[in-house]
């Protein structure tokens, strides 16, 4: 499990509401800088996660575009009219933290978009997981990195990429896969509509059988050190179009 835990009213609080899974379970109290945490590209039997890719296609008018999210199904829909654009796994909200339904508009976008309430705290010389109201006196603080942020209310939900698991396991964010989530955030604009619901109709015929990449549950997460700086930003495949 890749997320921390913490109390609700720090979970729900601004851009920590969704505590994202691209942070370990358990908090480093004290990490060196050169943490021995196995990075995932070397940890074993990861490989069919972090080569897992889906297709996308780019619009002929982005605002035409709409986003349709299957709950159910933890499937979004890239949609220009009736022609999907890219269907990808997500990992969405659990049933005490659910993602939430209804109708809502792309409002803002950021490629390297960091919490404001959870991330990582540095001394120079030490690294911790920690909440900003909780890093020692003196310490310098970065939080969470939530890349290709796509948010859909304000900045309290969006799209990010984070580990998608086989099983609704965030704080409401929508969770994309480092491969999809440039994709996603390329297909869609400021102002696109996007429609949150249990199911889809979608999910019968081209969401039928669309496969997930492996639970990412058992793959080490990427040390302290690293999440500080941009890496993680560009952690991921060039994105290709048809």
């Amino acid at each position: 499990m890749k997320t921390l835990h913490s109390n609700a009213v720090a979970a729900r609080a601004g851009r920590g509401r969704c505590i994202r899974g691209i942070v370990a379970s358990v908090l480093c109290l004290t990490v060196a800088v050169s943490c021995s945490t196995t990075s995932k590209s070397s940890s074993s039997g990861s490989s069919a996660y972090f080569n897992y890719d889906r297709t996308a296609k780019l619009p002929s008018n982005p605002s035409n575009v709409r986003v349709k999210v299957s709950l159910s199904k933890q499937l979004v829909y890239v949609m220009e009219g009736n022609e999907p654009l890219l269907v990808m796994p997500v990992s969405v909200g659990t049933s005490s933290d659910p993602t939430p339904t209804g109708s809502y508009r792309i409002g803002n976008k950021d490629h390297k978009h960091r919490a404001n309430t959870h991330g990582f705290a540095s001394n120079g010389s030490q690294v911790r997981q920690t909440y900003l109201n909780k890093k020692p006196a003196g310490w310098s603080f970065k939080g969470t990195p939530m890349p290709y942020w796509c948010g859909f209310i304000g900045e309290t939900y969006g799209f990010h990429v984070g580990w998608l698991k086989d099983r609704p396991c965030t704080h409401g964010c929508i969770r994309m896969h480092e491969n999809l989530g440039p994709k996603f955030f390329r297909l869609v604009s400021v102002g696109n509509p996007v429609s949150i619901a249990h199911s889809q109709p979608e999910d019968t015929t081209i969401g039928a059988k669309v496969p997930r990449p492996p639970d990412a549950t058992p793959i080490p997460d990427y040390p302290p050190a690293f999440m500080l700086g941009d890496g993680y930003f560009t952690k991921h495949k060039s994105p290709t179009y048809q």
